[in-house]
């Protein structure tokens, strides 16, 4: 097959899960390429904003072929740039039919907005296409606000959902979570998002010996990731008198507000790259989130993968928790997630390297690249 995948966000701003499934069917032999147009904004991209190309260029990200292009925003002007993001990705894909072919199927990552653009591409061109969905209510719940009007997105994303050959959450219960917003009728199947179990692969622990027990977590300084409940109850646990440190490390976690809040042994990392995180996993003895919500939770599978367990609350979705490795507890309740630290902490028997091949099983760029592509060849054959 020939596959076109459009992500809503590609590096700067994340979006990397696009170029994970994009590898993972490549490596099936289906020829597979991205396109991408990333909105830059003045203030969230300062720097990149007046110094990346202006132009529209390919180039090579592990082997897959980008068509890239970077959108210049303007402040406060919404609609305005919605419209031209999506007018930007037709365009682009004129010259991409023009120069590769006519793709088999477009699999858009997040409707917002590479769902609706390959809605649009789809009426023109009669191509199939699929959106996998990754962003949380809570993240719509910030965009949208129903004190006035209706807001205009709604009833574009809802379109984009409703004309899909398949909307593809990477949970079943985000179909319920977002159905105040666009319902739930139409046509979906959750498959997760891929672990690369290659990178993120066991690593076996210095002993505990004359060190403390290091924790980590892996999440960007913002209230739903609840790091006013971790950093409570972390407090509590060296108040009980165990020898343990925290690392933190995520977008705003060396930001004033978060740095004026960190206690005795609690490390912040900033931001970091693949490599960072894989090396702040390989020296941690646990994971902890305490998270108000989670579409998925891919910072616990990446570290299972690596072999160490988690400590996280109810807000990771039935559907896509593993069944080893994990602790759970109730949303914002310290006292329920001191007990789970303190009892990971001093356990004795955890098989790492177990839970990680259980990884691999669920997550694996094998596993998901083959219910993706089963998937789209049905799609393709029926149309």
């Amino acid at each position: 097959m020939h596959i076109l995948e459009i992500p809503s966000f590609f590096p700067p701003s994340g979006g990397l899960f696009c170029l994970d499934q994009a590898k993972a069917l490549a490596m099936l032999g289906h020829e597979v390429r991205i396109l991408s147009n990333v909105q830059l904004g003045l203030t969230i991209h300062k720097k990149d904003y007046f110094t990346l190309p202006f132009g529209r260029y390919e180039h090579q990200m592990d082997s897959v072929m980008v068509y890239q292009s970077y959108q210049r925003g303007i402040p406060k002007a919404i609609r305005y740039n919605v419209n031209r993001w999506v007018s930007i990705v037709q365009s682009m894909f004129k010259d991409y039919e023009a120069k590769y072919g006519r793709p088999d199927i477009l699999h858009a990552h997040c409707a917002k907005w590479a769902g609706y653009a390959a809605m649009k591409i789809s009426q023109e061109y009669g191509i199939p296409y699929v959106i996998t969905e990754h962003l949380s209510k809570a993240i719509f719940n910030d965009e949208f606000c129903f004190s006035g009007p209706q807001p205009f997105q709604i009833p574009m994303l809802t379109d984009a959902y409703c004309h899909a050959a398949m909307v593809i959450p990477v949970s079943k219960e985000l179909v319920g979570s977002l159905a105040v917003y666009f319902g739930s009728d139409y046509q979906w199947k959750a498959i997760g998002n891929i672990v690369d179990v290659d990178f993120f692969h066991y690593q076996q622990r210095e002993p505990l010996q004359g060190r403390p027990f290091r924790f980590c977590c892996l999440a960007n300084y913002w209230p739903l990731k609840g790091y006013d409940i971790l950093f409570a109850a972390f407090c509590r646990l060296r108040q009980q008198g165990l020898d343990v440190e925290l690392h933190i490390a995520g977008r705003d976690t060396d930001c004033k507000e978060c740095l004026s809040l960190l206690k005795e042994a609690v490390i912040s990392h900033g931001l970091l790259d693949k490599l960072g995180v894989r090396e702040l996993l390989f020296h941690s003895d646990a994971l902890v989130l305490a998270s108000r919500s989670e579409t998925q939770g891919m910072a616990l599978l990446e570290a299972l993968s690596t072999g160490i367990p988690i400590v996280t609350t109810e807000a990771i979705p039935q559907s896509v928790r593993p069944q080893q490795g994990c602790s759970f507890v109730p949303i914002d309740d310290v006292t329920a997630l001191v007990d789970a630290m303190r009892k990971v902490s001093q356990q004795q028997d955890f098989d790492g390297e177990s839970v990680s091949k259980k990884i691999a099983e669920m997550a694996s760029p094998q596993v998901i690249g083959k219910k993706l592509e089963q998937l789209f060849s049905e799609i393709v054959a029926s149309k």
